[in-house]
């Protein structure tokens, strides 16, 4: 018996889940990085640069989702990429401004 494999990993299919539990779990791992839940001790890790790409693979991923014909699908995976765009600045701006 044969089980399948969830889209989220076949690498070779589009997913949204994927693209969103990348960028998202990038965000999240950088505001860890950055010392986060403690107000008074934020700072810069080189670390965190690391995770830049994996934010900007998960917009690649939800990219992958866009269809050629204009619905109200191709409107959720743009407002989820202008999502995405957010947390790749934000990634960002704790790597480089704190």
């Amino acid at each position: 018996m044969v089980i399948p494999r969830p889209k989220i990993f076949r690498l070779r299919q589009p997913s949204l889940a994927r693209g969103v539990l990348l960028a998202l779990g990038a965000l999240a791992a950088s505001m860890r990085l950055a010392g986060f839940p403690h107000d008074d001790a934020l700072h810069t890790s080189p670390w965190q640069i690391l995770l830049a790409p994996v934010a900007l693979w998960g917009m690649i991923e939800t990219a992958r989702c866009l269809s050629r014909k204009w619905s109200l699908y191709h409107a959720g995976v743009l407002i989820l990429l202008y999502a995405e765009l957010m947390s790749l600045a934000m990634v960002l701006f704790l790597w480089l401004y704190l």
